[in-house]
């Protein structure tokens, strides 16, 4: 019998994958951080790409945090009117949400990618020599991720309305 991989354990693989990028981009800028701080004050000194270096990690943290976030529906969201809402509505409702971010993610990922071919095509650098294109590839990567992600809860969220209505 031929050993299926089980779907499941793939994702839960690049779940720990995604949380370990997150984890080591940290790291990282918390070292360069501190030892920027470091030599700037003991030695009056510092690595000259250290604080561009930082910026792009800041980018990049944020957009792999805004990734882990949407695999579980943690998006940033004021869900005030939401609370209030009867149990059909809310699911036509959080329909509606997840559709909205899937279109805007899209675009989103769209324009970013265009960005990133325009920043590739410009030739310009972002820090010790480093493209400004590859530091930006994240945003469409991100966005692109995103967009997937609340296509699939779009698709979830219709299937479960669509079952409530039929039963």
């Amino acid at each position: 019998m031929p050993n299926k991989k089980n779907p499941l354990s793939i994702i839960s693989c690049l779940q720990k994958l995604e949380d370990g990028i997150l984890v080591t981009l940290l790291l990282v800028m918390i070292i360069m951080a501190v030892l920027q701080i470091v030599l700037r004050n003991l030695l009056d000194s510092g690595i000259l790409w250290g604080d561009g270096l930082v910026k792009v990690l800041v980018l990049w943290i944020g957009l792999v945090g805004a990734m882990i976030a949407s695999r579980n529906n943690n998006h940033i969201s004021i869900d005030i009117i939401s609370r209030y809402l009867p149990g059909p509505i809310k699911k036509l409702s959080d329909l509606i949400i997840a559709i909205f971010t899937t279109v805007i993610c899209g675009i989103m990922a769209y324009f970013s990618f265009t960005f990133v071919l325009l920043e590739r095509a410009g030739g310009m650098t972002a820090f010790a020599k480093v493209p400004a294109w590859l530091c930006e590839s994240i945003i469409p990567i991100a966005f692109g991720i995103i967009c997937f992600r609340y296509l699939i809860l779009s698709f979830q969220t219709l299937i479960h309305i669509i079952k409530r209505v039929g039963s």
